[in-house]
């Protein structure tokens, strides 16, 4: 193993996390069975999609690397209880095949929208985490009238959005320190050509190298009630997550204005990926938010 920590002070704590978040998966994981799964041709590539549940729906968003279960498992049985859960799986991830097909924001952001139009969902709330919350951050302004109330978790609409250490995570980063870890075990699991792995994780660490920005002004422009959820030290740069929550129309005094549409929450001693382990907090800060 002690090659894989080798490269990056940010992806190295990442890797060990995963690794702790894979055991949880692998004992007490999502067992609750789909009612609904399959793949939506969008954009030339086939999108592979859950659903769980009913209700108003709930599109999820997963981050890089992952798969529904590893990013989703221990919140998909408590929001089905209630709501119709939409999950996706990205180009390359999981169950969705690798694609040569450039990978960026825009695109990923329609891949969103073919997908709801396949399943003939006129709008619905979304939830993103990191790279899943920048693809939503696109999509609402994209197609605003899609998106109800959108949840951001641990995530930026531009580069810019995070701490510089970890803009720098992925320089030099070569795709062999992914191998044997938990998030290799997870595509190997679910993957349809467990071949293309390799190529999976060069295309990747290109995408996360090129800057990207929604822009101050479309993101002020989001109509949609918002949710910003963040570790406090989940890199993110929180003068800029602040910044963010003004744009959103936050940061008044709420007692001589009107309480703002969209909500702000910075959760105590947690990183980026151990917030998702925050099962509990997450899922009380949705109901809350959504209802």
């Amino acid at each position: 193993m002690k090659r894989v920590f080798k490269g990056s002070n940010v992806i190295q704590p990442v890797l060990i996390i995963a690794m702790f978040l894979f055991t949880i998966f692998q004992c007490k994981g999502q067992q609750l069975k789909p009612a609904a799964s399959g793949y939506a041709p969008v954009n030339g590539i086939k999108v592979y999609y859950e659903v769980y549940g009913e209700g108003k729906p709930i599109v999820l968003l997963h981050g890089a690397f992952y798969t529904i279960e590893l990013n989703w498992a221990q919140l998909i049985p408590e929001l089905s209880k209630t709501r119709k859960v939409i999950a996706l799986e990205m180009q390359g991830h999981g169950h969705t095949p690798y694609s040569d097909r450039k990978l960026d924001i825009a695109t990923l952001a329609s891949d969103v929208e073919g997908v709801m139009d396949f399943l003939k969902i006129d709008s619905a709330d979304v939830a993103g985490y990191s790279m899943g919350g920048s693809i939503a951050y696109q999509f609402a302004v994209k197609s605003p009238k899609r998106v109800k109330k959108l949840v951001i978790i641990s995530s930026t609409y531009k580069t810019n959005g995070w701490l510089p250490v970890v803009n720098g995570g992925f320089k030099g980063f070569k795709p062999e320190f992914f191998d044997n870890t938990p998030l290799k075990t997870a595509y190997d699991a679910v993957a349809p050509d467990k071949t293309k792995w390799r190529k999976f994780i060069e295309q990747m660490i290109v995408f996360a190298g090129v800057p990207f920005d929604v822009g101050d002004a479309n993101i002020a422009k989001i109509a949609s009630p918002v949710l910003l959820i963040s570790g406090d030290n989940d890199g993110l740069d929180k003068v800029e997550l602040a910044k963010t929550y003004q744009l959103l129309g936050g940061g008044v005094a709420a007692d001589l204005a009107p309480m703002p549409k969209s909500h702000l929450a910075i959760v105590p001693a947690q990183s980026h990926v151990g917030l998702m382990q925050q099962t509990k907090t997450i899922l009380d800060l949705l109901n809350g938010f959504l209802q």
